[in-house]
């Protein structure tokens, strides 16, 4: 079984990377809707040098992020948000999309927010419910279909140095169907990097409906169930997941989950008994692989909770 964490500022140094090894981390993810891979040479240093054989790294794909902020904002109810032109950067196959009345969850449904006004290029809305808001986070709008493409060109750049920088496995936001990871395999042919596995990330529904199609072509599904679970309510997101477990297991592709697997331990040296419940019950559904994301790139305790992570799963082998 595999185990990874999320390389940020929080393990960012290579004694810290070297005990998260020692815990039992088998392999780190790299988070590229942050910037590219050129820019991160320091962090695969690290990464080399902590001796972590596995590198996945996580395309920006068809993924909605928010622009950069030169500081976070503190948004509480009713307060006004201009995204896109005028406000805070937004994807334009947003703006050109959204219209009066559509939620949007930001930041994987910390703030929600309602569209009041449409104009090109920009939306005026109001919090609904409010949080901290911090640059590129994610951005959902429930029930709205939005064409972008499968890879950005940013997305390319990074797959064409992948194979020279180490990186094993390659994930790809939001898939919806089986061309989306046609589109990528090409991409990697192209790119020489045929050996690259490809995580195929299940995010919104179309995913979900579409997963007997693109089974064949990804070499494990990823269960990420934060946007996953703003795609619908939340309290159908455990059936949900159930359910792209069986039909991995019946297909006999390995799957991953993740997402908020130890959220409290960003904050804690300590989990919830309901987090470390969810990871044992995880394993005993047939995951290959779990990932801590925040826990291990923004969190206070990233070793402990690589530890927590791995001592659980084991009892349930």
């Amino acid at each position: 079984m595999d185990y990874y964490g999320t390389i940020g500022p929080a393990c960012a140094e290579l004694e810290t990377l070297q005990q998260m090894v020692q815990a039992g981390m088998t392999g780190i993810r790299m988070n590229l809707s942050h910037g590219p891979l050129a820019q991160h040479s320091d962090w695969l240093e690290l990464i080399r040098k902590a001796g972590i054989q596995q590198l996945l790294i996580d395309l920006q794909g068809p993924e909605l992020r928010l622009g950069d902020l030169a500081e976070p904002l503190n948004l509480s109810i009713g307060d006004f948000l201009r995204l896109g032109t005028g406000g805070l950067g937004c994807p334009a196959a947003l703006t050109e999309t959204a219209q009066p009345g559509q939620k949007l969850l930001l930041d994987d449904g910390k703030i929600l927010a309602r569209v009041d006004r449409a104009e090109k290029g920009g939306l005026d809305c109001t919090i609904l419910r409010g949080g901290v808001l911090r640059s590129r986070k994610s951005i959902a709008a429930p029930g709205l279909v939005i064409d972008a493409p499968t890879l950005t060109a940013e997305d390319r750049e990074n797959l064409k140095i992948a194979k020279a920088c180490g990186v094993t496995g390659v994930m790809l936001p939001f898939v919806r169907s089986a061309a989306d990871l046609k589109t990528l395999r090409a991409a990697l042919d192209e790119a020489d990097g045929a050996e690259i596995r490809i995580f195929a990330k299940i995010e919104n529904l179309a995913g979900v409906k579409a997963l007997p199609q693109f089974l064949p072509l990804a070499d494990e599904i990823v269960i990420a169930r934060g946007d996953l679970g703003n795609a619908m309510p939340l309290w159908e997101l455990p059936a949900c997941q159930k359910k792209l477990e069986a039909e991995c297991r019946a297909a006999g592709v390995p799957f991953m989950v993740v997402t908020q697997l130890l959220d409290s331990m960003t904050a804690r040296a300590v989990p919830t008994r309901a987090e470390v419940c969810d990871i044992y019950n995880a394993v005993l559904d047939g995951a290959s692989s779990l990932m801590l994301t925040g826990e291990t790139a923004a969190g206070h305790y990233p070793v402990q909770a690589m530890d927590y992570l791995v001592k659980t799963a084991r009892t349930a082998l």
